[in-house]
Parts: structure tokens; sequence; C-alpha cells
């Protein structure tokens, strides 16, 4: 199986919350007709009246078919809640929830279950499988109060923020796996870098976002053919048909273009897979949304910039990717785009301070965590927060005429409004 087949296989079932259910199903039905084999094998049977039992499974199927369809409902209902009032970027982390995947998938086995035990009583009622469909379906009314629980908390902007900003620190530690040492940040430049114009040009053979791509398999592809293979578009970009996707220099021989096309995914919509920064932008879309004037939510954007202070220190204490790609032999054969250190500050900063900046609030609040980066990361990180300090006080000053009002908005809040005041302790000993 190729690189590509099983990424969309990954992909695909990762996405897809029926494939569990389903399986649940036929797990169910091979599982009662063990049970069934072995009881007829032991002749085991109980002493429940078969027309009470008939009656009891009954109402148990049913209401397992219940759970089924206000858990269907319920996920329905939160995909357009979330996507109204978060933003529709989140759908995807929805879906991918473990929590509503594993009741669907236990309500669709013990319904399953209950009916091929309903079935099978005639003149005397097994045992094992009546005893094991009746506590199934205990278990299952414990597990249907505790999900009432967990989608309520999974519509609250806090559960939504803290579940994507969770997904994005897995993802930065998988992508940025080395922590800095003490060293600058300073990406390794090979002396055979890529100049002047390439030898080849693969264009795209169909639309779509780049989703990831196979590093290792490009690599030895570049090897075979001694060529530099550069990768033209970011991860997360979009990618028009016919558009460049990969530039081939050097090389002794003509580099397979179908084996190269099948090294990268393309897809609808971005994921966060091998892309961190759009974790960002997602808790960016969501303050962005709660600043805007028809809902008017500065606390949501507070919450938002609280899980953004937590990535952006993780992304600024790790070795950035510099974007290159050797072989064994320390030859350099793949070239691709990545984020840096500026990007993710921008992305971070830019879109709420502009949103933000009537909201005293949102100012001290980054502030406050402009100025904590600023003190705990390494030196080369702190020159573009501190820009980004200088940019907030201008817009402070621009958009507050009382100086009582910039002098507030100039202050430090993790709060927002209503925490310690930043004369009371200094940044350096503030902690997330």
């Amino acid at each position: 199986m190729s690189w590509i087949q099983r990424y969309k296989l990954r992909h695909f079932i990762r996405n897809s919350i029926w494939i569990l259910p389903v399986f649940g199903i036929v797990a169910a039905l091979v599982s009662v007709n063990c049970l069934d084999w072995i009881e007829q094998c032991a002749g085991w049977q109980s002493g429940f009246d078969p027309g009470s039992t008939l009656a009891l499974f009954g109402t148990l199927a049913g209401s397992m078919f219940t759970f089924i369809v206000f858990l269907s409902s319920s996920l329905l209902l939160v995909v357009q809640l979330a996507s109204a009032q978060l933003t529709p970027r989140i759908i995807g982390v929805v879906f991918r929830d473990r929590v509503t995947r594993f009741s669907l998938t236990l309500f669709t086995f013990t319904f399953t279950f209950a009916l091929a035990v309903l079935v099978r009583i005639s003149t005397s009622v097994p045992a094992i499988t009546a005893y094991i469909s009746a506590y199934l379906c205990l278990f299952s009314v414990g597990v249907f109060l505790f999900l009432i629980d967990h989608v309520g908390k999974t519509l609250r902007p806090s559960g939504a923020l803290r579940a994507v900003a969770r997904l994005g620190h897995e993802v930065i530690h998988s992508v940025y796996p080395q922590r800095l040492s003490g060293q600058p940040d300073t990406g390794h430049h090979p002396e055979n870098a890529p100049g002047g114009e390439p030898a080849d040009t693969v264009l795209s053979p169909k639309d779509g976002v780049l989703l990831a791509f196979d590093l290792a398999g490009l690599v030895a592809l570049a090897q075979e053919a001694d060529c530099v293979v550069e990768l033209a578009p970011e991860v997360g970009d979009f990618v028009a048909a016919g558009s460049p996707l990969f530039r081939i220099f050097g090389g002794k021989g003509k580099t397979p273009t179908s084996a190269l096309c099948k090294s990268v995914a393309l897809g609808q919509e971005r994921t966060m897979e091998q892309d961190p920064v759009f974790a960002f932008r997602i808790i960016v879309d969501i303050a962005s949304k709660g600043l805007s004037p028809a809902i008017n939510d500065p606390t949501t954007a507070v919450l938002a910039i609280d899980q953004i202070h937590h990535l952006l220190r993780s992304v600024g204490s790790r070795h950035l990717d510099e974007g290159m790609a050797l072989d064994r032999a320390g030859s350099l054969r793949l070239v691709y785009r990545t984020p840096d250190w500026e990007d993710f500050v921008y992305l971070a900063v830019t879109e709420i301070r502009q949103f933000g900046s009537a909201s005293i609030q949102v100012a001290r609040r980054l502030r406050a965590m402009l100025e904590n980066l600023a003190e705990i990361l390494p030196p080369e990180r702190t020159a573009l927060l501190r820009s980004e300090l200088a940019l907030l006080h201008r817009a402070a000053g621009r958009c507050f005429p009382e100086p009582e009002d910039q002098a507030l908005a100039d202050d430090s809040d993790l709060q927002g409004m209503g925490g310690k005041h930043s004369r009371d302790k200094s940044p350096g000993k503030q902690s997330i």
C-alpha cells in the first residue's frame, strides 16, 4: 500500500463517524451467535418467563434506538451551534470527538445485541445473552447521562477552545520535536541549495488544499534521480489544477511525475496533521467572531487568547523546521516551505488586535500575553513581541481618547479586566 493510500484510509477513518457504529453492529451479531452456540452446547437456559422477557427486551431495544436518534440529532445540533457561534472550521473537531464516537458505537452495539436476543426467545430464555443484554442497557443509560453532560460542556466556548488547543499542542510536538537548547534558532542551509531555473516543473493534476506530504518518500525519489525537489506550496495552501506543485533542480534522469504527485495529499479543507498554523487559525477565528459587532463578546476573545498564549509559548520554545531534508549522505534532496516565528505571531496577534482595538479587556489580555512571552522565551523570539507591544500601545492611543482609559489599556491583566494589577507582580512571575 502506497503512502497516499495509507493517508487517505487513515484520514477517512478519522473523519467518518459511521465506521465504528457499523463495526459495532457486526460485532454484536457475531457475539450473540457465539454466545448462543455456547449456550446450546452447554444447555444453559434461564428461568425467566418468556412473555415477560419479550416485553422487557422489546422496551430495551426501543430505548436503545431512542438513544441513537437522540445522539444523532444532538450531534447535528452541536455542529450547527458550533458553526454559527464559533467557526465552521471547528466542525471537524466535533466529528472527531471520542466520547461521541464511543457512545454511538455502544448504543448501536447494544441495540443490535438486544434485537438479536429478542428473536431467540421462544419457549425459553437464553441465560448468558439475556443477562449481558440487560447489563449493557444499564451501562448505556449511564453513558447516555454522561454524554448529556459532555455535550453541554462541549458547546461552551472554553471547551471548544481547549479541544482545539489540545490538538494544536499535539501537532506542534509532532512537527517540531526539538526544543531550543540555548543556541539561536538559525536554520541549516546546505551549500547545494537549489538556485536558478528548475530543470523541470511538475504541475498539480487537481485542485485542493495541501494537507500533508511524504517527506521520506520524496527524499527517496530525489535521491534515485540525483536531484533536488522543491515542494512549491506550503501545507495549508490551496493548489489550483495546473499550478506548480514541484520544481526539480538538477538530476541525471527524469523524476517520475506520478510518484511525486502520489507523495502529497490534497483535500477539500485544511487539517492539523502537518499544519500547526491551522490550530491558531481556528482559535483566532473564534476570537474574531466574538469581537464582531453582531456578537460583541470580548470575554470569548480573552478565552481564545488564553489558549493562544499556551500555543505560542510551545512554538516559541522549539526549534522550527528549516524546510530542508537531507539524505543519509548529507546531500540536500527536498526543499519545502514552513511557517516561521513571524508567521505564528502575526496570525496570533494581528487580527485580534485590530478587531479588539476598542476593547480594553482584549488589549490588557494581549499585553499580558506578549509581556509574559517576551520574559520567558529565548532572546531571538522577543524582538517581534516587543514590536507587537509597541503596536498595541499605539492602537490604545488611537482608540481611547481619555487618558485614564489609555492607562487601563496599556496595563496587562491575565483576566482581561478584574485581575491583579500588573504593577503588583512582574510578567516573569505570571504563569499560565
